[in-house]
């Protein structure tokens, strides 16, 4: 990492056996207090990678740009977060020879990424919202909520009226009888 290009927090841990393919062309930065664990790949060749204080990413963790992570998120092992596509609309080209597309990943302030999650390109995961071990995110998470499968959908949100989290079916019976 080039401190030149390149801004890591006070505190930040990178493991021994981290992978940062950090390039000069594109932003990386790491937070205050922030751990990169082992096996981890950081990669900022095809866009930014921000990664918020006291921010964790889990053992073999991939993160692949353009992405922004807020502050104290917790991302598990065997996460992949990645930023681009490859293109394939051109069926006389190899899908590998074809330019690759890029949407940026947001991951606000203190959200859980389970364990083998995959977060897809485009994405804004909403702030204190979980994404359940394992799962497939293709589309936003509202903040304050619970996502899980493949594709991932809204299982329970926090309700501020009542202080409890509560399943979606129970959300939308208060809707209704409002």
């Amino acid at each position: 990492m080039n401190p030149f290009y390149h801004k890591k927090g006070d505190d930040a841990v990178f493991r021994s056996t981290s992978r940062l393919d950090v390039l000069p062309f594109n932003a990386f930065s790491v937070g205050n207090n922030s751990v990169i664990e082992d096996y981890a790949v950081i990669n900022n060749g095809m866009g930014h990678v921000l990664i918020g204080a006291g921010t964790f990413v889990g053992l073999y963790g991939v993160v692949i740009g353009p992405v922004s992570i807020g502050n104290q998120v917790i991302i598990a092992q065997h996460v992949v977060i990645s930023g681009l596509n490859h293109g394939y609309d051109n069926i006389h080209v190899p899908i590998k020879d074809q330019p690759c597309k890029t949407s940026e990943i947001i991951i606000e302030d203190e959200c859980w990424i389970g364990a083998n999650a995959v977060i897809t390109a485009g994405v804004r995961i909403g702030k204190h919202s979980v994404v359940a071990a394992g799962s497939v995110v293709t589309k936003d998470v509202p903040a304050y909520s619970v996502v899980g499968g493949n594709p991932a959908r809204v299982l329970k949100r926090y309700n501020f009226q009542t202080s409890e989290w509560e399943g979606v079916k129970k959300l939308q019976i208060l809707e209704i009888v409002s």
